[in-house]
């Protein structure tokens, strides 16, 4: 386990106007499972992109040794050919291709340029045994869900004869069972000899799993701790994460609930926008209060993102039923616009999908959902958007060199407040946020729960979904559960812990 299998030696790499690394030092040992943590910003991943060749030597400064052997690599194949594989956060998978398609891309099983199906299934097969994946490696990677997904590139990689597997947040978007697997899998490797750096701002399962912890913190090594060596804690790595002691997780909230419903949804029932026939949500029926945060739990399937998307402008669904109620009337959203013009906003859970124009600038993205409060007579007032996106960016406090900075060089938490400030923009009496802190680190979610709270504080009502149950119960003031697109509890977050909640999840009928 002394053997050391990597050494990156001051490590250095700069983007115009920022030094996203500066003489970090990193020291992998060969068969353990090595966790990188810091805040979003901090250089995980652009010192993985580094070691990767995805920034190639001559771009940056420093040295890197792999298996003692000086790497100068220039681009991805060449480190994949010594084995350094690494899988990105966003699944590099092609949706309409097979998985047996997809694992061998580019390192197809061919003689003489014909490819050979009968190994590319047989070698396929081997490589999902591998990885627990019991599927026909003929299915497209469409019909798979995001765990099954995550294996696949898992299997793609040990077909490239891996002996460093970097894992950039694997977890970040599977449930808590797809988690446990894929962590156990990586243990399983680790008893072959794989040798894996995993990234995850989840900060249970690197303790669970690692037997070294590496922090960097703004572009700095901050300490490795050897986990035989020494006791640690979640506390201690946030205090090296951040800088500064979170003794508590959730900022201190100054309640303003009022007895007044300012949103209120009635029997609504959606089908699946392709197969018509297949009920996705049955008769939910909820409210949130001025200056209430209500939260919204479920498993995945549950049909949490479905109900707050149908709702939003019926963006999602079809044959859809119910009744919304705003501040005491009846109203209709049968576009996202009429929804934003009554008042109501929605934050994405897939941000750089579906919350964020990447190309486009800080600027840009934080005006575009309301480009009627820098315009007149449909003329747009440059000047007055950029005093607007400046103000905005000060409130939520966007980490960026400048407002013309493309949104794409930002860190994850700098682009969840970008969306975030986007819809505040709204000025929106109802917020619907999906997953607002999902793969950010403990500071930058600290950041977004303060600006939730300020807007609750200011009589904004919330609704917030979350697939972690602590943050829910930290920060709401009821919690809704859902199971299988059913509401089965309205519970008071004084009254809730993670295992009441988690019996309302998986039981039907209860309410």
């Amino acid at each position: 386990m002394s053997e050391r299998i990597l050494e990156m030696n001051s490590i250095t790499k700069t983007f115009p106007g920022v030094k996203a690394l500066d003489d970090v030092n990193l020291d992998v040992r060969k068969g353990e499972i090595h966790a990188l943590i810091g805040e979003n910003g901090a250089g995980k991943s652009t010192l993985m992109k580094v070691l990767s060749g995805v920034h190639p030597y001559g771009t940056y400064e420093g040295d890197i040794l792999f298996q003692d052997n000086r790497c100068e690599f220039k681009n991805i194949n060449q480190s994949e050919e010594l084995g350094i594989v690494i899988i990105h956060q966003e699944l590099a998978l092609i949706p309409e291709l097979s998985i047996a398609e997809n694992i061998f891309l580019g390192n197809e099983q061919a003689t003489k340029g014909v490819i050979n199906w009968n190994k590319t299934i047989i070698e396929t097969r081997a490589l999902l045994k591998k990885v627990r994946l019991n599927v026909d490696p003929e299915e497209k990677i469409k019909n798979l869900g995001v765990g099954q997904q995550q294996l696949v590139e898992i299997a793609k990689a040990l077909s490239k004869k891996v002996k460093l597997l970097i894992l950039d947040e694997p977890t970040a978007a599977l449930n808590e069972e797809d988690s446990e697997n894929l962590l156990q899998l990586l243990k399983e490797f680790r008893e072959q000899g794989m040798t894996s750096i995993l990234i995850s701002h989840k900060l249970k399962e690197l303790l669970k799993v690692s037997d070294s912890i590496t922090v960097l913190r703004d572009g700095q090594t901050i300490r490795t701790y050897r986990r035989t060596e020494e006791e640690v804690t979640e506390s201690m790595i946030i205090k090296e994460m951040v800088g500064r002691d979170l003794t508590e997780l959730f900022p201190d909230r100054v309640y303003n609930v009022k007895d007044k419903v300012v949103f209120e949804v009635k029997d609504w029932s959606a089908y699946h926008p392709l197969d018509v026939e297949r009920q996705i949500l049955h008769n939910v029926n909820l409210h949130v209060k001025e200056g209430e945060i209500i939260g919204i739990a479920g498993l995945m399937g549950a049909g949490r993102t479905e109900l707050a998307m149908s709702l939003f402008g019926k963006s999602y669904g079809k044959k859809i039923t119910g009744t919304i109620i705003k501040n005491g009337k009846e109203v209709s959203f049968k576009t996202v616009d009429q929804a934003i013009k009554n008042g109501v906003a929605y934050v994405s859970e897939n941000r750089k999908e579906f919350g964020l124009i990447l190309i486009d600038d800080v600027k840009n993205n934080l005006t575009l959902a309301n480009l009627d409060r820098i315009s007149k007579h449909n003329v747009l007032n440059t000047s007055k958007e950029v005093v607007e996106a400046e103000n905005m960016k000060q409130r939520m406090n966007v980490k960026t060199p400048s407002i013309q900075q493309k949104v794409v060089n930002l860190s994850g938490g700098n682009q969840q407040k970008v969306v975030l400030g986007k819809w505040i923009f709204t000025d929106p009496d109802v917020l619907i946020l999906d997953e607002p802190t999902r793969g950010i680190d403990v500071g930058a979610k600290f950041e977004i729960y303060k600006i939730i709270n300020d807007l609750a504080e200011k009589g904004k009502s919330i609704i917030m979904i979350s697939s972690e149950l602590p943050e829910l119960v930290g920060m709401c003031d009821r919690i809704y559960t859902l199971c299988e697109g059913e509401i089965t509890g309205d519970i008071a977050a004084k009254d809730a812990t993670q295992e009441t909640l988690m019996t309302y999840m998986t039981q039907k009928g209860r309410s």
